[in-house]
């Protein structure tokens, strides 16, 4: 099966869980309060159902515009607008009869479902695979930065170590260059010193602007011979699995880059590398380069396996049931705090950040292109951290703009009439409308222009 199709499978199979569960937080505190629930769906039934049954006073149904799903809840101005119903007397059964305090739970139900999940989730992750990941403070001889140009905006250097990110230490490497984007200042130590940098506020506009995105950096690592590619100008030479080059022309490296930048200045010549095997014996071996910069041969890239070399440690903890849970709930509370750093900078037009904003196909990006259950519900998590955040923003037709006019309801003793609440969900329509259409025309921006 072909990538996409498996991006777009797990797609769609996270978004019909997580949709399901957020209606659920509705369906479950209305059916306590003993409000009517009219219909309970899966994706929209414009016009039409894919399939529906009535149980009780509710159908349930799945509908054919997968855009997201819906409760219609008896006396509720919501994407319904079902005006008939609220133009007759309020019924007992009705939201709108209901307690402020009941309809305010009634309507964080979704929010608070989809941040709960999200947390069982990594609670999950954490008791199954646990954490494993690259001690920032352990790389030997820093970092290799792999997009120069990006480097240069940033003022950092190969072989730079950046130990904070505005004032909170760095742990993991991996999560390095997300820090730098949600950041305002890097502690950076390079050749002994140390020192504070300032992150230029339209960065991301310029990562955005590269194919990288955010693999800008890279750890160092040596360069270790997995074996000689098939048909490589290089083939017959003298090299064995394992051998690592240690020198050029007697000029000793310790790290891929280096050699990386000696292969591009020197194409379409010959060189002699000094090649040290396992046991440490070391012999020289001429090599060609070929016009493309490569040796033809392929390197070890596991970090598991290159950690023995000293480049870098691995830290790795297994979590017991009890000890899984605040390690998810961290998991959970971090990437919400990280999720909201980055809609600050969205909404911040100096930044450039909104060029990055993206609809359906940059979450199904977000998915591996080879089935995996450990990447699919941490991406899962991921989104269902974005849905509870973005549905509690405080526009009209999200969650968010209900409990807002319920506080001012709740807080002043009066309720807003219904005709400003049917104008004030039609503005909400056509807030979300427009940001649907920018995230996916991006989307399609980024995929024919690239």
């Amino acid at each position: 099966m072909s990538p996409f199709f498996i991006k777009a499978i797990q797609l769609l199979l996270s978004l019909s869980i997580l949709i399901v569960l957020h209606e659920l937080g509705h369906f479950i505190p209305a059916k306590l309060f003993k409000t009517r629930v009219e219909k309970f769906y899966l994706f929209f039934d414009v016009k039409y159902s894919l399939f529906k049954k009535k149980i009780g006073e509710t159908v349930y149904g799945i509908g054919w515009l997968p855009l997201g799903g819906y409760v219609k809840i008896a006396g509720m101005i919501d994407e319904s607008m079902d005006k008939e119903q609220m133009a007759g007397p309020p019924q007992p059964w009705e939201f709108r009869s209901k307690p402020a305090w009941q309809r305010l739970i009634i309507m964080l139900g979704g929010v608070t479902v989809n941040f709960i999940l999200a947390i069982i989730i990594y609670i999950g992750i954490a008791y199954s695979y646990g954490d494993i990941y690259i001690q920032a403070d352990s790389l030997k001889d820093g970092f290799h930065v792999t997009n120069q140009e990006i480097g240069d905006k940033l003022g950092i250097q190969t072989g730079d170590n950046i130990l904070a990110i505005d004032g909170t230490k760095i742990e993991e490497f991996g999560k390095l260059p997300l820090e730098i984007i949600n950041g305002n200042i890097m502690t950076i130590q390079r050749d002994g010193r140390t020192f504070d940098q300032e992150i230029p506020v339209d960065f991301i506009a310029k990562l955005l602007e590269s194919d990288e995105k955010t693999s800008f950096l890279s750890v160092r690592v040596p360069f270790i011979i997995n074996e000689i590619s098939a048909g490589s100008h290089n083939t017959g030479a003298d090299l064995s699995e394992g051998d690592r080059i240690v020198a050029i022309n007697g000029n000793k490296v310790a790290y891929y880059d280096e050699i990386v930048s000696f292969l591009e200045n020197n194409k379409n010549s010959e060189a002699s590398f000094t090649v040290s095997n396992e046991n440490g014996s070391e012999k020289i071996v001429s090599l060609k380069i070929n016009e493309e910069a490569k040796l033809g041969l392929s390197y070890l890239a596991a970090y598991s396996q290159l950690e023995k070399y000293g480049a870098f440690s691995l830290k790795t903890i297994k979590y017991s049931f009890l000890e899984s849970i605040p390690a998810g709930i961290h998991k959970g509370t971090s990437t919400l705090s990280s999720y909201v750093k980055q809609m600050k900078k969205i909404f911040n037009p100096s930044t450039g950040a909104y060029k990055g904003v993206g609809g359906f196909g940059a979450i199904g990006g977000l998915f591996p292109d080879t089935w995996n259950w450990g990447a699919f519900w941490s991406t899962t998590a991921f989104i269902s951290i974005i849905l509870a955040f973005m549905n509690i923003l405080p526009i009209p037709a999200l969650d968010g703009g209900h409990v807002m006019f319920l506080l001012y309801e709740i807080i002043t003793g009066r309720k807003p009439n219904d005709k400003f609440m049917e104008y004030a969900q039609l503005a909400g329509f056509i807030i979300l409308i427009t940001l649907l259409l920018f995230a996916n025309g991006n989307d399609i921006y980024k995929a024919v222009f690239g």
